[in-house]
């Protein structure tokens, strides 16, 4: 019997859901994934409103929460799990990591992928580097794309707490890859290190240009370019 939280969150989905919308939300996402036709806007609101009226109690609700809800059919409900996953800042440790592999290995799409690689990961990442580093070197050499592309983003929101090292090289390690997804990340990593650090972002493209792909160096360089600096 799913707890009252999910039950909560479960019957405001199916009030908030639009038909006429689901169609289209999942021909964008090119998935065959059932939506229900949820907005992102509608979406934050009712997580705002879970937060106030179920706070997480420890780590047995916290995972229980997001697996409930991840464990549903619909996209929604899925996305409710990755935002529920956020709002409990004292389970984003390095205990938590093991969960958010499972929803990378199974989500296996951009949306989930992104947004877990970069607001659970990579918060784990900043509050706790020494425990979380070990789980990070290993994904980048992972059989499944999708854990790789998520050792790239990580440090997405990193700032000037990057480790630079690792970063630049991660984008070697997967520069010869020929996946559009993991080409694309390598791009955004840099390109998102290069408001923090450009001249490091150029000097690395300029060295390693022939190695990486020509789309890892057109998305990396694209905030150089408008600052004149490439």
């Amino acid at each position: 019997m799913p707890s009252k939280r999910t039950a909560y969150i479960v019957a405001e989905l199916e009030r908030l859901a639009d038909p006429a919308k689901a169609g289209p939300m999942a021909a964008y996402m090119k998935t065959d994934m059932p939506f229900l036709g949820v907005q992102a806007t509608e979406r934050r609101n009712l997580l705002r409103q879970v937060k106030r009226s179920f706070p997480i109690a420890d780590r047995a609700d916290y995972e229980t929460a997001v697996i409930e809800l991840w464990s549903l059919p619909y996209r929604e409900q899925k996305y409710m799990a990755i935002a529920v996953a956020g709002i409990a800042p004292a389970q984003i440790t390095p205990a938590s990591l093991p969960l958010y592999e499972r929803l990378v290995r199974e989500g296996a799409w951009w949306d989930f992928v992104d947004e877990i690689a970069q607001h659970l990961v990579g918060a784990v990442l900043a509050k706790h580097p020494r425990e979380t580093w070990p789980v990070i070197d290993a994904w980048i050499d992972d059989a499944h794309m999708w854990i790789r592309r998520t050792a790239i983003l990580c440090q997405n929101r990193h700032k000037q707490h990057t480790d630079t090292g690792r970063l630049f090289r991660y984008c070697l390690a997967r520069a010869s890859e020929t996946e559009f997804f993991i080409r694309k990340a390598i791009g955004w990593a840099l390109r998102q290190y290069s408001y923090t650090d450009p001249d490091a972002v150029l000097e690395f493209l300029r060295e390693h240009r022939a190695e990486l792909s020509p789309l890892s160096v057109r998305e990396a360089a694209k905030a150089l370019r408008r600052r004149g600096l490439a």
